[in-house]
């Protein structure tokens, strides 16, 4: 089994490969390898990110088939669905390390501003329940002096959200609990930087 610090740490190098535009030659897919998967998987990090076009962990982290456990879905947010798929993979695979995927100029938590500030009377059901998870990490900086900032309210609500979906993941199932308390799993934050291509780790004393 691959401790958490193991993985953030081919995580982290998978990464740096990526902004240099060096790919991992092991992270080509090849018959054999998808063969081997066949049978099973043993995927080393759990992420779940933001489904924008833009970041998918695979490449961002220069990983390969089998490697991640992926689960996307707009705004990075955490709902019941998403819960249920971290605790799977966590109790079935092993996987130790849990990354919360964030990215800079958020589609989600923009359009989540926009609506605390203008209101939409016929937004859909389906976007509105969306909205309504990024709403309580975003909602209280409209009131601070980063109303006058609008990068930097951008910015701090990026990470904001993504603190939200980690605080989320560590307190709020029982299995993922009992998996941080007794077997090592570990949740942390991260944002992805559109403009450089960089991961910045967020709580990574965690890990210490």
């Amino acid at each position: 089994m691959i401790t958490a610090s193991e993985a953030l740490n081919r995580l982290r190098e998978g990464n740096q490969r990526f902004v240099a535009g060096v790919r991992n030659v092991e992270t080509k897919l090849n018959n054999a390898r998808r063969d081997e998967l066949a049978s099973g998987q043993e995927p080393f990090a759990i992420i779940l990110g933001c489904s924008d076009s833009r970041v998918p962990a695979e490449i961002v982290f220069d990983q390969g088939l089998g490697d991640l456990f992926v689960i996307r879905v707009a705004g990075n947010i955490v709902a019941p669905s998403q819960v249920g798929s971290v605790e799977f993979a966590a109790a079935r695979f092993g996987t130790r390390l849990v990354v919360v995927l964030g990215h800079s100029q958020c589609g989600a938590v923009l359009a989540t501003l926009e609506e605390l500030r203008q209101p939409t009377e016929q937004q859909s059901r389906n976007l509105r329940s969306i909205v309504d998870r990024v709403r309580p990490s975003v909602e209280g900086l409209l009131g601070s002096e980063l109303q006058h900032d609008v990068e930097a309210l951008v910015r701090h609500a990026v990470r904001a959200n993504v603190g939200v979906s980690v605080s989320h993941l560590r307190h709020g199932s029982e299995i993922l609990e009992d998996l941080i308390q007794n077997e090592g799993l570990v949740v942390v934050g991260a944002e992805y930087s559109l403009e450089t291509g960089v991961v910045e780790f967020f709580d990574e004393a965690v890990l210490a």
